[in-house]
Formats: C-alpha cells, sequence, structure tokens
C-alpha cells in the first residue's frame, strides 16, 4: 500500500490544480458565453479571389463570439467567428490548444466563420495575396482566451429555440440558353433561362438565459453571402456585426451573439431577379433591420427548456479531389506567367488561373480531402455543421431527412473546404463549379455529405 501513496497524491494534485477537471460532470445544464475582439492590424490584407488590398480603415471590428454548453458528460464549444473560413490546419491547432486550456475534448469544439468578406487573408484565392500567418499566430491565444471565459462563465441555466422566415439570401447562379452557368449576371437578358437552384429564408434564434431569466447569449443562424464591403479594403464584420450591436444596445453591451451561416454556397444578398439600386450602408441598414426584427420577433414567444437533451456525434468523411485537365492546367500556368511579367491580368481570369495550378500543386500528388460532418442535438433542434459552402439544395434535403422539429445546417465550421455544388453546377461549370482550389471536391461530395448527415442526425436522436 505504501507503494500506492505516491500515485494517489499525483492524482490528488492533478484534481487540485485543475480546477476545470470536474466541469461538465453535474446533471445540471450549464451555460457559459464570451466575446473577443479578433480585428488585423491596419495595412494587412483583406480577404478577396479576384481584388489584393490592404485594409486602410476598420470600419467595425471582428469577433470570437463563444457558447458553451455542459450537462453530466457532455460538453460543447460553439464558436462563430467574423471570418471567411478557416482551412483545416488552423482549424486543428485552435481546437487543440482550446481543447487543452479548457478540458473540452477538441472535436466538442467548432469553430464556424461567417464569411465576412472583410477579414483578414487566410484562404488562398488570390495569386497577388500571401495569406497572413501573423494574425493566424495572433489568433491562438485570443481563441484560448475566449474558451476559457467561456467556460469560467458557466452557471445553471435554460435553453429556448423557434424558427421563422427572414429573406436575406438568393440564388446567385444564374442558367443561359447555351446550357452554360455562371455566378451572377444580368437576368433581363434574352438569353436568360432561370436561376440554377433554391434558396433558403429560414431563420432560427436560438436564447440562452440563466435561471433568472437574464440572457446569456444570442445565436441565431440564416442563409447568405456577406459581400456589402467586398473589395472595399476595409475589415468589417458586415451584417454580424450591426446585428450583434444592436442586439447589445437593446440587451447588454457585452452580450455575445453567435451567427452560424447555412448552405450559402450558391446564395448571395442581391436578388438576381430584382436587383436594388442602394448603397452599401444602405444594404447594411436593410439586412440588419430584417435579421433584428425577425429575431426579437421569436424572442417575444420563446419557451426555454432547463433539461434538454443533448448529444453530439461526427464523422471525417473522405473523398476524391477533381484535378483541372491538362489542357486548362498548360493555359492557366501561361496566364500566371504573362501576370509575373506585368501584365495586369485580373478580375475572373486570373482567379480561375490560379486555382487550377494551385488545385494541382496541393493536391496532384495525393487527390483526396477530408471533410468534418457533426451532428447536435440540442432538445428538439438538430443542427448539422460541415466545412464547405455547400450549395442550397443539400442543405434543403438533410433538413427533409432529420428527426429533429427544426433543423439548421450550417457552413465552413471546422474546417474549410470551399465550394460543394450540385451536379447541376458542375455540369454549367463558371465560378464555383469548375475545378479550382476551393471547388475541388468530386461531383458526389454533396450526396455524400447529406447522407452522411442523416445517418448522424439519426444516431444522436436515438442516444
Amino acid at each position: 500500500m505504501l507503494k500506492l501513496k505516491p500515485l494517489i497524491h499525483v492524482l490528488l494534485a492533478i484534481i487540485i490544480i485543475n480546477p476545470l477537471s470536474g466541469l461538465g460532470q453535474s446533471e445540471i445544464l450549464k451555460i457559459g458565453a464570451a466575446s473577443t475582439v479578433i480585428t488585423p492590424e491596419l495595412n494587412s490584407w483583406v480577404q478577396g479571389a479576384g481584388v489584393p488590398k490592404k485594409a486602410t480603415k476598420v470600419r467595425d471590428d471582428l469577433e470570437a463570439n463563444g457558447l458553451y454548453i455542459s450537462k453530466g458528460r457532455f460538453q460543447m464549444l460553439l464558436v462563430s467567428c467574423d471570418l471567411v473560413g478557416m482551412e483545416a490546419g488552423l482549424n486543428v491547432r485552435l481546437r487543440e490548444a482550446m481543447g487543452v486550456a479548457t478540458g473540452i475534448m477538441p472535436r466538442d469544439i467548432l469553430i464556424s466563420s461567417t464569411h465576412t468578406h472583410g477579414g483578414p487573408s487566410l484562404v488562398k484565392t488570390n495569386y497577388l495575396m500571401p495569406l497572413d500567418t501573423a494574425y493566424m499566430e495572433s489568433l491562438v491565444p485570443r481563441m484560448v482566451s475566449l474558451a476559457k471565459e467561456a467556460v469560467k462563465n458557466a452557471v445553471p441555466g435554460k435553453i429556448g429555440w423557434a424558427e421563422g422566415e427572414a429573406q436575406i439570401g438568393y440564388n446567385r447562379r444564374l442558367t443561359w440558353a447555351d446550357g452554360t452557368h455562371s455566378m451572377h449576371g444580368d437576368a433581363s437578358r434574352t438569353d436568360f433561362a432561370g436561376l440554377e437552384g433554391p434558396d433558403d429564408p429560414q431563420h432560427l434564434a436560438m436564447f440562452a438565459a440563466d435561471l433568472k431569466g437574464n440572457l446569456l447569449s444570442i445565436l441565431y443562424h440564416n442563409t447568405t453571402h456577406p459581400t456589402i464591403f467586398y473589395a472595399d479594403g476595409v475589415f468589417s464584420s458586415d451584417f454580424p456585426g450591426e446585428v450583434r450591436k444592436t442586439f447589445r444596445e437593446k440587451f447588454r453591451d457585452d452580450l455575445p451573439v453567435l451567427f452560424l451561416n447555412g448552405a450559402q454556397g450558391d446564395i448571395s444578398m442581391e436578388n438576381m431577379l430584382d436587383k436594388k439600386s442602394e448603397s452599401d450602408e444602405e444594404k447594411m441598414a436593410r439586412i440588419t433591420d430584417q435579421v433584428v426584427k425577425e429575431t426579437m420577433r421569436l424572442y417575444e414567444s420563446i419557451t426555454y427548456e432547463t433539461s434538454p437533451k443533448l448529444a453530439h456525434e461526427y464523422h471525417d468523411l473522405k473523398v476524391k479531389v477533381r484535378l483541372p485537365d491538362t489542357g486548362t492546367l498548360v493555359k492557366s500556368q501561361a496566364i500566371l506567367k504573362r501576370i509575373d511579367e506585368g501584365e495586369p491580368i485580373r478580375g475572373m481570369e486570373m482567379i480561375m488561373a490560379f486555382g487550377s495550378v494551385h488545385l494541382q500543386e496541393t493536391f496532384g500528388e495525393n487527390p483526396f480531402d477530408i471533410l468534418p460532418v457533426h451532428a447536435l442535438r440540442i432538445g428538439g433542434l438538430a443542427m448539422v455543421t460541415q466545412p464547405c459552402e455547400l450549395f442550397s439544395q443539400f442543405g434543403l434535403d438533410i433538413k427533409k431527412r432529420s428527426p429533429g422539429e427544426s433543423t439548421i445546417v450550417v457552413g465552413m465550421t471546422d474546417g474549410y473546404n470551399g465550394y460543394c455544388p450540385t451536379i447541376y453546377g458542375l455540369l454549367g461549370g463558371g465560378y464555383s463549379g469548375s475545378p479550382i482550389s476551393w471547388t475541388r471536391l468530386e461531383p458526389e461530395a454533396g450526396y455524400k455529405i447529406v447522407d452522411t448527415a442523416a445517418i448522424l442526425l439519426n444516431k444522436v436522436w436515438t442516444k
């Protein structure tokens, strides 16, 4: 027995030293939330596939907002970041560091990107613009601090959610009489043949409060493309920042607010069939007003649960990668050479040329990719997350096959794997259809995501 004492002392020391080790073991629902600013430094690159620009001003701060939920052995940390996307390497590094700091299993930390186009350069989509590796380094301690704060703030609480509609996104893939398709275009042309796919106006809001009814966090979901300040050379969280600001004015000035974007690969803020003439700020005010009004309408009739059923499952889906054909690759290499020689080739020609060459260089020797798909149950609410800019039809298909009372499908979560188009998108080609490094997945990828999500949802519903 004497030989066991040192081991017992070590175990006791671990328990005493790590005050977080017991969190999540109470059967009481506990909720914590936190926010942190993640704005890059001025004069650093702003994400943009066709327009290489550095930020000359900060219109509004970028943030990361986190919501921590625990009950029994269940722990989950949801994080919404005002970023365009977060590729696998950075995502894994962050979730591992956050897990070590909090005692949450790293795969139970889901980091989502809102897809603002007013953030730092984190996805390699521009030949002339490097990734902001210094920013990536600075993000690690900020995200760790956020995770620790959310866990520390956890108190007994309750959760409620409700579903409505707010149309802030419209299908942006146009088809033409010759069988080609394009991202955006003039629908008044005589050869316009219709939109390629559907859109999804679902608006869902989830409210977390303490047992006295004090609001701890708001999480809302809709499907659109936050591109109001695209190519403006400014840092901005886009409409999620204005929505956050409005909620904080209504409730409290440090309220964590999460926006989880949907299956928005083929979705735009702009209605291709009814284009509006409005300034950036007018568009911002219009979208913000729609989101806030519908969220507040849902809040007025919210019913809370203090002991919702909670479950989580995930699967790392392996899919094939499409590579460019030889002819396209040779032409693309020639275009990049002309750019190197000083020719001012920009826009879609540069995008498609660089995307083809980068795709071959990155995946040519190992044409496979991993797509983490998650299913989460919070009471009657089902949440599916996946790392792509999924086309809207796939999101609707997942909802049809869900056992949940309501289901949301969240994109650009637990990584970023580019566009995932339907077969119509692939047949029509063009941007988001033709194979480039951020539209690289096999034709069956979206359908496999739907099948995987359905299996995972049924697993969490039978737990």
